[in-house]
């Protein structure tokens, strides 16, 4: 009996040790999610990192010979559809298929828009090679977009409630690896195109899709699926938001100028703005419709401050008074948690507008600066989109670390997001003024470029890092999924304002208008000023804390 009671106990123990130790492990399965995810990063701005050259570089050389002004609406409607498509993939995945599915099926679309897009490479007339670029563009942009909510939260589903302290290592190593993979495509892939041409350029990203692909399915055996749900939260917030407007027997002005606001005129100057800048040609009415929409967009950013000063952007409690029957005060509480995030959200697509900007008029602006020759390596107008990666991966800890704790209560997250709105608008400034010097005749190294870089990516970390930290603790924990497909949304809206733009504001003629101080400039004042509206939002915007508190 005593040797039993011994060994029982003895099992005992050793069963407890080895449940102590795999709940402090991460899971073995993350390792195939963090490898997909770099390889998969590495693909999608290897291609990036090329398309502005290629789109504007000479037929004889192997580029399609459009203008910079072209280039630009394509490279913008690109990142566009990136950013538009994760609201499909996450329906798919929630509502039909569940994540790993949606991840799997949809990276195989992603490889084949890789392919379609090496093939353009290959064939010889411009016609062709526009049709390849196209069909791959969509359906790389299908693949990207569609599986971006589902990675993310397909690592977390990975690990069980004990193991959530270790969800921010997790994170962590995903995050660099995204880092990790951007940084070295765009030093890379632009040197394959300078040695093998734009057929072996586009080819190689579509091997670490390919590659990204099979570690994924790799992890297989080990992966945890959450099936899909039959209701998504999207779909309730807009159940309960819909039963609240009918139930409303009469609303004070001011509410119903609330919700045209946070309703109507986002989705009316989205369409306009889309339709505008898909029009091949551009026509007097074209031109109309694309300023009607961008004085849309200011009308919606004026009532958005106005209702803001008047201490308006919560819903009265009177207007969720008449749905209380039907829901429960969990599903009422987050609904109202999103309007006032959204009206913040609102205010930050031009940012993006500015910062995706290195993707199209830095490079172009770049390719009028002399390259640098380090050995054997030439640091040229592509290669310095490097520089991006580089500084975030530094910049992060230094201002989490150093910076953050040592302003303390002064560095709110929309006082930080306030401060990367102008940084955004200060970079435009210095390229502005580098457009102006290059324009003159003057013979700027590409490391000039480094200054706006450092400025701009500042900007990013103090918007983009501390966006996702205020939706994430502002929302009510059943809405966060929903409000960071609203994030995406705002990287969507800022690309599309920037193709709108440049139609609208073109000549059609095949100077570069999209790279010129005066545009530049534009940009910046355009930021600037609503960088003043976002610190107008922000000093009247009650934190979730501070609601609970008065409630």
């Amino acid at each position: 009996m005593q040797t039993a009671t011994h060994n029982q106990h003895g099992m005992s123990a050793h069963t407890t040790t080895a449940q102590d130790k795999s709940i402090n492990r991460l899971p073995p399965q993350t390792k195939y999610i963090v490898g997909n995810e770099a390889c998969e990063r590495f693909s999608y701005y290897g291609i990036r990192s090329i398309l502005a050259l290629y789109i504007t570089g000479a037929v004889a050389e192997g580029g399609l010979g459009q203008t910079k002004d072209t280039a630009t609406v394509i490279i913008h409607l690109f990142i566009f559809a990136n950013y538009f498509m994760p609201l499909f993939g996450a329906w798919l995945s929630d509502k039909l298929i569940g994540r790993y599915n949606t991840i799997l099926y949809v990276s195989m679309i992603y490889c084949l828009g890789n392919g379609v897009l090496a093939c353009s490479g290959l064939v010889s007339s411009v016609q062709d090679k526009l049709l390849c670029l196209g069909v791959g563009l969509g359906l790389i942009a299908f693949g990207s977009g569609g599986i971006k909510p589902c990675v993310s939260a397909f690592m977390g589903d990975q690990f069980k409630p004990e193991q959530s302290h270790l969800l921010q290592k997790a994170y962590g190593a995903f995050y660099w690896s995204i880092n990790f993979g951007s940084f070295f495509s765009f030093l890379v892939v632009p040197w394959i195109k300078e040695r093998y041409g734009y057929a072996w350029a586009f080819g190689v990203p579509g091997i670490f899709m390919a590659l990204a692909t099979l570690i994924f399915w790799l992890g297989t055996p080990r992966y945890t699926r959450v099936p899909p749900v039959r209701q998504t939260r999207t779909a309730g917030f807009l159940a309960v938001m819909w039963r609240a407007v009918r139930a409303q027997p009469q609303l004070p002005v001011l509410t119903w100028i609330n919700l045209a606001a946070s309703l109507l005129l986002p989705g009316v100057t989205l369409v306009a703005l889309l339709v505008v800048a898909l029009i091949p040609k551009v026509t007097l009415g074209v031109r109309i419709l694309g300023w009607a929409a961008l004085v849309g967009v200011a009308l919606w950013y004026g009532l958005i401050v106005m209702l803001s000063l008047a201490g308006r952007l919560e819903l009265p409690e009177e207007f969720w008074q008449p749905v209380r029957q039907f829901h429960t005060e969990e599903e009422i509480s987050a609904a109202r948690s999103v309007g006032p995030i959204l009206c913040v959200f609102a205010l930050v697509p031009l940012f993006w507008a500015l910062f995706d900007q290195t993707t199209s008029t830095w490079v172009m602006q770049g390719t009028q600066m002399v390259p640098v020759q380090i050995w054997d390596y030439t640091l040229g107008a592509a290669e310095m989109q490097s520089a991006n990666p580089a500084i975030v991966m530094v910049l992060v800890p230094v201002l989490t670390l150093l910076v953050y704790p040592r302003l303390g209560r002064l560095a709110t997250p929309l006082r930080r997001m306030s401060a990367g709105m102008f940084f955004g608008a200060a970079s435009f400034v210095i390229v502005a003024w580098l457009q102006q010097r290059v324009d003159a005749g003057a013979q700027l190294s590409i490391l000039w470029q480094v200054v706006p870089y450092l400025v701009l990516t500042t900007g990013e970390v103090l918007l983009s890092t501390t966006g996702l930290e205020f939706a994430f603790s502002e929302a009510a924990s059943s809405m966060r999924s929903t409000i960071m497909s609203f994030w995406l949304l705002t990287v969507a809206y800022g690309n599309v304002v920037v193709a709108t733009i440049t139609k609208v504001m073109g000549s059609g003629h095949s100077q570069a208008e999209s790279v010129t101080p005066s545009r530049f400039l534009l940009y910046a004042a355009l930021t600037a000023v609503v960088g003043v509206l976002f610190s107008l939002v922000a000093s009247r915007y009650r934190y979730r804390t501070e609601r609970q508190s008065q409630a």
